[in-house]
């Protein structure tokens, strides 16, 4: 592992500092791109506006039509938590909008095993069957690579409103609008809006085009900003990047959270993770409840999550989401097996050469690879692509592969899929995603031939340096920086993908070390010049070699709430001898 230092600007952190930002966070801020002190407010006044994303108010005026003619909606949903949660924002924010024109919004999830992702022409036909028959299909989080689904819709009579934040493919669908910052000649700044964000601003866009038609004013409008604790949520778990105009909304929804001011699913969802909101972040949002709402469209339905989010119950809200815990629970075990059945076929072939990984195991449950996919990415710093049994067969009887990729910096995974597709036409049936996620499906007899095309454009557009991984970290922190206070106030900051949470150095004395559960490592931890007599205390989840008497350590600080009192405790994330 290599180790490297990110470094500040120096103007920036002297600006930053000038205008009483703690110098610490000054030097943390300025080596993540924030340069000016504006860029440091993440007041919601600060958002870039709606009028700035293209055909959003278009959308908002055809919105507002249909509320006046009285058409039926029908939210069709993505089965992750981005999805989930934009069509829960979807959901309140159109009927609260459109009260007073007795707008009921109605949902549909697509089976993820049966349909596919997106408006397939097989969702578009269970959507037309749908008692009373949609007038307006509205897409979230996804859509944008729907050509076939979209042209089923319009010939069968329903209208198509897209709203979506994936790369678009060659051909746009013929909707009646599309709302999505990275389709061509949207100069929107925040390319990064999670699927959510863009259904949180077309509402926004919305409620501006009602406002100018009378139907409320400044003061009796809806509050959307309640809507913001959703918003936060599926922009972490979607792992967006968190340029500001995310943090924004992000810090809005945290906020909003740790003042109980949140929807009874959302607090439901804390209380079965054992999490307490009034302390929540990030890590909370993406590590806590987001894998509690992905379990749903991973192993059943994703309208079981939808419907906590969107319940008004607490004692519902409460009853969804222990169902929802049990259901992570079991995607728990199912990824144990099939990382340690990953393992084992890893062992049998030599694979320390490989540029990327692409493995196939018929008892893998296809809900799951992309949890196995990121698992063992992180592990062995490559493009690893898991792939796993479809519910569906070829016309004449043959095995069709679903697959999922995780991706390293540097290797635009996506990218690579369309390439493969160009080269082999008739290899990937079909594909989407990002940089560094992304899905395909293909018959089971070219799995060979993918793996080596694959690996070809891996080896072709990776440098080999970039397969040693990198521990990019802060520097020093001085002792006397290691409390409790220091501790609290970077767990209140946002931190996420783009924008990551400090990881520090030092140099420490191990004076005791034992384990905890069998699984971790606890430590107890001096300064090596000795400048403090409580020992500090460390945790390296996951770990349990013995680490020698004087070691440098990279650990992020957090703090831990032992019998009522708030202590500062080091989370080990690698340990190197000079």
């Amino acid at each position: 592992m290599q180790f490297v230092e990110r470094k500040a600007i120096p103007t920036s952190q002297e600006l930053l500092t000038a205008h009483g930002i703690h110098p610490i966070l000054a030097r943390l801020w300025a080596s993540r791109g924030v340069t000016s002190i504006d860029e440091a407010n993440l007041e919601l006044k600060s958002l870039i506006p709606p009028n700035e994303l293209k055909n959003c108010f278009d959308a908002a005026k055809y919105l507002a039509d249909a509320f006046v003619a009285r058409k039926h909606i029908l939210i069709i949903a993505d089965y992750d938590c981005d999805g989930a949660t934009a069509c829960a924002v979807g959901i309140l924010g159109l009927e609260e909008l459109g009260q007073s024109f007795g707008v009921k919004i109605n949902f549909l999830v697509p089976n993820r095993f049966t349909m596919g992702y997106g408006l397939t022409p097989e969702v578009v036909i269970l959507a037309s069957e749908q008692v009373p028959k949609p007038d307006i299909l509205i897409t979230v989080d996804n859509g944008i690579a729907s050509v076939a689904g979209v042209a089923l819709a319009n010939q069968l009579g329903m209208e198509v409103l897209v709203t979506d934040h994936h790369l678009p493919g060659d051909e746009l669908p013929q909707a009646t609008h599309i709302v999505n910052p990275n389709q061509p000649g949207d100069t929107f700044k925040s390319k990064a809006l999670a699927g959510v964000g863009v259904m949180f601003y077309v509402l926004l866009a919305l409620r501006t085009e009602l406002r100018e038609r009378g139907i409320f004013d400044q003061q009796t409008q809806p509050r959307l900003e309640k809507l913001l604790d959703f918003v936060a949520l599926g922009t972490v778990a979607d792992v967006a990047q968190l340029d500001r105009n995310n943090r924004i909304l992000v810090s809005a929804g945290i906020r909003r959270i740790r003042h109980g001011q949140m929807h009874p699913g959302i607090e439901a969802l804390f209380d079965v993770s054992g999490r307490e909101s009034q302390k929540s972040n990030t890590f909370d949002l993406g590590f806590g409840l987001g894998p509690r709402l992905n379990a749903a469209g991973r192993l059943a339905d994703m309208s079981l999550g939808i419907r906590c989010l969107i319940s008004e119950d607490r004692y519902q809200a409460k009853k969804l989401a222990q169902e929802l815990d049990k259901m992570n629970r079991e995607r728990r075990d199912i990824e144990g097996n099939m990382k340690e059945t990953a393992l084992d076929n890893l062992a049998e072939y030599p694979h320390e050469h490989l540029y990327s990984l692409s493995l196939f195991d018929t008892s893998w449950h296809q809900g799951v690879i992309g949890i196995l996919a990121s698992r063992l990415k992180e592990k062995y710093h490559r493009p690893v692509i898991i792939f796993a049994p479809a519910e569906e067969k070829t016309a004449d009887g043959q095995m069709i592969l679903k697959g999922s990729g995780r991706s390293i910096s540097g290797f635009h995974l996506r990218d690579a899929l369309d390439y493969i597709s160009k080269k082999h036409p008739a290899m990937i049936q079909k594909f989407g995603g990002h940089a560094m996620a992304a899905g395909l499906s293909i018959e089971y007899r070219h799995l060979d031939d993918f793996r080596e095309a694959f690996e070809g454009i891996a080896q072709a557009w990776i440098d080999e340096n970039n397969l040693h991984r990198k521990l990019v970290h802060d520097g020093d922190l001085p002792m006397e920086m290691i409390n409790p206070e220091m501790a609290a106030q970077l767990s209140n900051e946002v931190w996420g993908q783009g924008f990551p949470e400090p990881i520090f150095i030092g140099e420490f004395k191990v004076l005791k070390q034992t384990l905890l559960k069998d699984k971790h490592l606890k430590l107890e931890l001096a300064p090596v010049d000795g400048a403090t007599q409580k020992p500090l205390l460390g945790i390296w989840f996951g770990h349990t070699d013995p680490l020698p008497a004087k070691i440098h350590l990279a650990y992020r600080l957090l703090v831990d709430h032992f019998l009522g009192y708030p202590r500062a405790q080091l989370h080990i994330e690698a340990a190197y001898l000079p």
